[in-house]
């Protein structure tokens, strides 16, 4: 178990995030809002997008850039109007030249991405420091990320460690979550995994679900806790719930383990196939596993065989083996 947990923690970098809506000057989503661009927000709250986009557009068109980033956003996700990715980098422009950091922050994104405009790393860092500059803790986190992987701007994990601080002093849980990294490995940082443990809580706490992912990590190998199997499971059950399918991966091994929890082969199939339908490649493999052993499933090497490729395709190395002696068994049979 300690070894595959300590190898997923190490991995943790997030990519590059999401496009934001702007609600600044938003107290209270009502539908008693005082003006149209309260009054958008309130209908975006309630999933009335084509209301929304209509008021966002109409701020926009009166030259209140707010409006145009959100705008921007509809038009980014194809809520209450066609998706158009041109258009919501259009829209982002906008909203940033006019001094929505928002807008700085989401044209970035859109830079890093390659969508609506050619991918350009070095583009997007600049739109980032610009609104990390502003005070814009997304764009803080984003930059820093940039400065992790080496992406339009030369690698320095000592600056990303700042750019992480700041953000996640500024209430941006990712830059918590992805500082607490850099101290579980000492990169930028000294390292320091009492200290990894602590921002990984203060991200989890705060909603960064690879936050929880990361501190159930901690907890199922003994680094900085005391090695408590049973608060893993429910930190991995929390990133599992929200979406980290890493966390169902090894949420399913402590099941089929009995670590932390009674073993059930049922219930660490049932998470083993949430994983691998969500894209992770060793729960696909510890899948197959099950398949080709009759454990939590009925046995079917056919279906093994299957998820062994998929996750061999995927660049998980073990199952290519797992392929071959499926194939082995295949033959004797």
């Amino acid at each position: 178990m300690k070894k595959v947990v300590v190898l997923l923690v190490c991995a943790v970098v997030l990519l590059v995030g999401y496009i934001v809506l702007d609600r600044s000057g938003i107290e209270l989503p009502s539908f008693g809002a005082k003006n149209d661009y309260e009054q958008g927000i309130a209908f975006y709250n309630n999933k009335e997008y084509d209301k929304a986009a209509e008021l966002f557009k109409k701020v926009c068109d009166g030259r209140e850039v707010r409006g145009c980033n959100n705008l921007g956003v509809m038009y980014d996700k194809g809520n209450g109007v066609e998706k158009n990715e041109q258009k919501a980098v259009e829209l982002y422009k906008k909203a940033c030249d006019g001094g929505n950091m928002h807008g700085c922050h989401n044209l970035g994104v859109m830079y890093t991405n390659g969508n609506g405009v050619k991918k350009d790393f070095g583009k997007a860092a600049e739109l980032y420091k610009k609104a990390c500059d502003s005070g814009n803790m997304r764009g803080c986190y984003n930059l820093g990320v940039m400065y992790t992987n080496g992406n339009g701007v030369k690698k320095d994990f000592g600056k990303a460690a700042q750019l992480y601080k700041k953000a996640c002093d500024g209430g941006e849980m990712s830059g918590c979550g992805n500082l607490g990294t850099m101290y579980a490995k000492g990169e930028g940082v000294e390292k320091d995994l009492d200290k990894a443990v602590q921002l990984y809580k203060k991200a989890c706490d705060g909603g960064d679900i690879l936050g929880c992912f990361n501190l159930g990590s901690m907890y199922a190998d003994g680094d900085g806790v005391e090695k408590d199997f049973g608060k893993a499971v429910e930190l991995y059950k929390k990133a599992c719930d929200g979406g980290e399918v890493r966390g169902c991966t090894i949420l399913g091994i402590m099941y089929a383990n009995g670590n932390g929890v009674e073993k059930d082969l049922d219930k660490a199939a049932e998470l083993s196939k949430k994983a691998c339908d969500g894209g992770e490649m060793l729960g696909c493999s510890k899948l197959g596993v099950m398949y080709a052993k009759g454990e939590g499933v009925e046995k079917d090497l056919d279906k093994a065989v299957q998820l062994f490729k998929k996750a061999c395709d995927g660049g998980e190395m073990l199952a290519c083996s797992g392929l071959d002696i499926v194939h082995m068994l295949m033959e004797m049979e």
